[in-house]
């Protein structure tokens, strides 16, 4: 996995495909790395076809020479992103702008790669009962997939983005990695420019709070006293940071972590702290810790497990992250809680006192599921969709962190709080807006680098009764979480394509009869 400032491999490597290959020399379900004109290029074959895609993926820029091809798709070994080979259309999230595409032509025995190719957009839909209008409330990665994926698909109404947020959607996962520790700066954390938005026609409202969902007069009532009708209403309100009840908690240097404003605040609190409290051992707390080290801060972390993220990833894991901070300086005080912040000290439930000029709250999140409870949504620990992400009530569908979901892997409904699975769920809800009813089929993904560790998790575990690792932790491995002999998921530790091929496997599992 990588920095995500990267840029195209440098310098171009492989053949010039401008000057041709041996067709023989490219193997049926191969990839080849090459250059044309400057540029890499991937070159794969499928059968006797054979396509030239960008070898670069446009989300973190990663090679995509290092990926998997499934069937005219490669996906991107780094988180999983997946591109058309024959259009370079980017088919999943994360990553939102194509590759490009060439020409390849074949003469006699070898294979040429010609001019980049302009793909046309999709023509505009016009079936008669498409929706006119659809809003869509929240603007995190669910909300802002949706919104975009109407406009790739060809819908032509009117979209209307409300985002309770100050800033523009931005690339959230980067708050606690590259941008906390000083690799990424602020202008990479916007996922779109601003014109963005009005060159596609979405209305993105910010600082818009909705008050209540008028589910008979299909209208969302604003605080301000404004009203949005709608013909279809996506909820992807998200999850919020659960805040400290204690003393001392609301101090203006304790911090959660959610929002570009919360990422601005706490970066410009790491450049002048010296000693930082992290209260949780969350992806986000640990993810925040690895940022604050590499700034130089002092890091402790406080929480109440005996082992970090044990209830994840294992006892065995558990224990190797917290010796991977522990390595990097961290010190760790577990089995315990903070009853009070002060000044300069977090107190802990044992007595000690930490000394802090800084506190990163890292505690877990909470569905944003009020708006849906008082519209009278059905209600699960979450708002209770269908495999088409459809609520109870007509009209509305549901992506992100709030949604439950008919997962076909374990049988049983979830929920789950990562970034590509809420963008995966925006996509999805948006084409069943348009009528496409394509079940939500997408096998859970989210990643953790913290210093030089990097871990890819697919799957869904809430329970296992068993957790096999194969390989080594520090080195690659690959752990497997079984419930009564059931593979649930895999956590894989420097194997990238390994985490494709584990997302492979399962995919093959639910669409097996």
């Amino acid at each position: 996995m990588g920095d995500p400032m990267s840029d195209s491999p440098s310098p171009l490597s492989g053949p010039d495909l401008a000057k041709g290959v041996a067709f023989s020399d490219l193997a049926d379900g191969t990839m080849l790395l090459g250059h044309a004109a400057g540029e890499a290029v991937l070159l794969a074959r499928r059968g006797e076809a054979v396509f030239a895609i960008g070898a670069v993926c446009t989300h973190y820029g990663a090679p995509l020479n290092e990926g998997l091809l499934v069937g005219e798709t490669v996906r991107c070994p780094w988180h999983h992103a997946c591109f058309s080979l024959r259009t370079g259309a980017p088919l999943r999230p994360p990553a939102l702008d194509p590759v490009n595409c060439y020409a390849v032509e074949r003469v006699g025995e070898s294979v040429f790669v010609r001019e980049k190719l302009d793909i046309a957009a999709k023509p505009k839909l016009s079936a008669p009962d498409l929706p006119k209008s659809v809003v869509i409330v929240g603007g995190g990665a669910a909300g802002a997939a949706a919104a975009e994926t109407l406009r790739r698909e060809g819908f032509g109404g009117a979209i209307t983005l409300l985002s309770a947020d100050g800033d523009r959607p931005v690339d959230r996962p980067n708050l606690s990695k590259g941008f906390l520790s000083g690799a990424a700066d602020a202008a990479f954390n916007p996922l779109r420019p601003a014109a963005f938005y009005a060159d596609h026609g979405i209305d993105l409202r910010l600082n818009a709070r909705v008050k209540r969902i008028d589910v008979a007069g299909r209208a969302v009532e604003m605080e301000d006293g404004a009203r949005f009708a709608y013909d279809t209403l996506l909820l992807a309100t998200g999850a919020e940071p659960i805040r400290l009840d204690l003393p001392g908690a609301d101090r203006p240097h304790v911090h959660c972590l959610r929002s570009q404003a919360d990422g601005e605040a706490l970066t410009a609190a790491a450049a002048a702290a010296k000693k930082a409290v992290v209260i949780g051992a969350s992806f986000i707390g640990l993810e925040a810790a690895a940022s604050l080290r590499a700034r130089g801060v002092a890091v402790a972390v406080v929480a109440p497990e005996a082992v970090p993220m044990e209830k994840v990833l294992g006892r065995e894991v558990g224990a190797f992250i917290r010796g991977v901070h522990e390595k990097h300086g961290v010190t760790f005080h577990l089995g315990t809680t903070a009853v009070s912040i002060d000044a300069d000290h977090v107190v802990l439930k044992t007595g000690e006192r930490l000394e802090a000029d800084l506190v990163v709250v890292g505690v877990g999140v909470r569905p944003a599921i009020d708006l849906a409870k008082e519209a009278g949504l059905a209600i699960d620990r979450g708002v209770i969709v269908d495999e088409f992400l459809q609520t109870s009530a007509p009209g509305i569908w549901a992506a992100g962190d709030i949604a439950r979901w008919p997962d076909l892997l374990s049988g049983q409904a979830i929920r789950v709080e990562h970034w590509v699975v809420a963008e995966r769920l925006g996509q999805a809800a948006a084409r069943n807006i348009l009528g496409v009813r394509e079940r939500f089929e997408a096998v859970p993904f989210f990643w953790t680098e913290q210093y030089d560790l990097a871990i890819a998790y697919i799957g869904h575990a809430e329970k296992f009764d068993d957790a096999r690792i194969d390989g080594a932790l520090e080195t690659g491995a690959t752990v497997t979480y079984t419930l009564a002999g059931k593979t649930l998921a895999v956590a894989q530790f420097h194997r990238d394509l390994a985490g494709l091929k584990a997302e492979q496997t399962f995919e093959e599992l639910i669409a097996a009869p």
